[in-house]
């Protein structure tokens, strides 16, 4: 095990102090030991010389990691680690392997291994190998939790959040659900308006009735009468028979006039007569008929501003906002953007059968920072993207789009000269330590290393290493 060189390097990030729990297991008593020096600081470390041994502490202590050799004797990594993964699947495993046994490692990743490190290893290397599988398993509980917390104390109907603005439009509804007064629901588009109306009418006493949604800047201006309260056959052009209007449909039940900004005015009166009469009169009938229809409307406009430019009555807007419900745009309330993009996660994960664990927490930090001009509607809409196009087990920042995660920064040629020596130490590291073993023998070396004697040659001069020993 190589010493820690002292440098001017920005140390590699780890885990607070005692944030997790490592088992070392190794039959050479040298190696626990240096990897017990070089982590204990930062971890709860504990020892094992066997497998026999290792699979005793983890069936009896919390274990979040283990860092497993591969080549041991009685029994191998590879069946510890089947063995490990058998007992709690959720527990990291990093494999330790020599080079000529890549294969191995190669095989355990495919049995569950977060990762392989190879002897010699590098020190930096090593710690951010064990802050990475760490963060994972911190990850995977994380969204568990956050899983179970939506689903037990953070979700009203189907409104996930837990800040202090969406609680408030929690308390609103239980207060206005019980009445049959009208409600005007405002905010931005994709602040979930349907959803607020949705749950006021779950739990009113028309529960058990039809609720029905007019989106009214979606029907074209000559047939939004008609659409609203129907008509009789051969009332216009095209009318070939009669039809029940939305109002009818309702009758007992809820009707949600969502974007009541877009209706026309000529319309607009005709549905202050039909508030104020408790009536609808089919287009051609010539006579009105009752209904009892709860009005929730909502608006992403200033309908009071409409009010000045003539473009929306004033006596019809207090008709329809005896109870005000404003909701608040995303960007703030960000403290609910965790909870609801956990939320947009585990509901696509399961629709698109996707097993994708969680969302990484510099992705999460990228989306609690940008300020959602869609709100939660835009938010939704990136999960399922993600989602869907997902090939990894967690979302990553790089699969956002520049406008959230931001432009990446290039590669200095600093940094790439960087990458450079590290390959080199680590090859002139590698080399050293297979001459050591084999008393600088080189066709000994070569064999252990898996090349030829030529290439070893090679290597060592293009390295700078001068042993001439045979």
């Amino acid at each position: 095990m190589k010493k820690p060189k002292k440098n001017n390097k920005k140390r590699v990030p780890k885990a607070n102090a005692r944030s997790g729990h490592i088992l070392i297991v190794d039959d050479e008593k040298s190696l626990r030991d240096s990897m017990q020096m070089l982590l204990q600081g930062d971890y709860q470390v504990q020892l094992a010389k066997s497998g026999k041994e290792a699979i005793a502490i983890i069936k009896n202590h919390p274990i979040d990691l283990v860092l497993l050799d591969i080549r041991m004797p009685e029994i191998d990594g590879i069946e510890v680690l089947k063995l490990i993964k058998k007992i709690d699947p959720s527990i990291e495993v990093i494999m330790i392997t020599a080079v000529v046994m890549v294969k191995k490692a190669v095989e355990a990743i495919r049995l569950g291994a977060y990762d392989y490190i190879t002897k010699p290893f590098d020190i930096e290397a090593l710690q951010e190998q064990v802050a990475k599988a760490l963060e994972k398993r911190r990850l995977l509980r994380e969204n568990a939790s956050l899983r179970k917390i939506i689903e037990t104390e953070y979700q009203f109907e189907k409104i996930v959040g837990k800040s202090q603005e969406i609680k408030e439009v929690f308390r609103i509804i239980e207060e206005v659900a019980k009445s049959n007064a009208t409600i005007l629901l405002t905010g931005e588009s994709g602040t979930g308006k349907e959803l607020v109306a949705h749950a006021i009418h779950n739990r009113s006493p028309r529960q058990d009735k039809l609720f029905v949604t007019v989106n009214c800047a979606a029907v074209p201006e000559n047939l939004i009468e008609s659409e609203l309260f129907g008509h009789e056959r051969g009332s216009f052009t095209g009318a070939t028979e009669r039809q029940i209007g939305k109002f009818e449909i309702a009758n007992s039940g809820t009707i949600f006039l969502d974007e009541i900004g877009a209706m026309p005015l000529p319309m607009q009166a005709k549905l202050l007569r039909t508030i104020q009469n408790k009536e609808i009169e089919r287009v051609g009938a010539g006579y009105s008929s009752p209904v009892d229809v709860r009005i929730i409307s909502a608006t992403n406009s200033d309908l009071r501003s409409a009010i000045k430019k003539y473009k929306f009555r004033e006596d019809l807007f207090y008709r329809l906002n005896v109870i005000p419900v404003h909701l608040p745009p995303l960007r703030e309330r960000k403290e609910d953007i965790p909870l609801l993009a956990n939320h947009f996660l585990n509901k696509f994960s399961r629709e698109f059968a996707k097993k994708i664990k969680g969302i990484t927490k510099d992705t999460m930090s990228k989306l609690t920072t940008y300020d959602w001009p869609g709100n939660v509607r835009e938010l939704e809409n990136l999960i399922e993207r993600l989602v869907v196009l997902g090939q990894t087990e967690y979302l990553e920042r790089d699969r956002l789009p520049v406008e959230i995660a931001g432009q990446p920064s290039p590669i200095s040629a600093a940094e790439e000269q960087s990458l450079t020596e590290a390959v080199k130490k680590f090859e002139v590291a590698f080399i050293k330590n297979a001459l050591e073993k084999t008393g600088g023998k080189k066709g000994a070396t070569a064999k252990l290393i898996g090349v030829h004697r030529n290439t070893l040659i090679n290597r060592e001069r293009k390295l700078g290493l001068q042993d001439k020993r045979i």
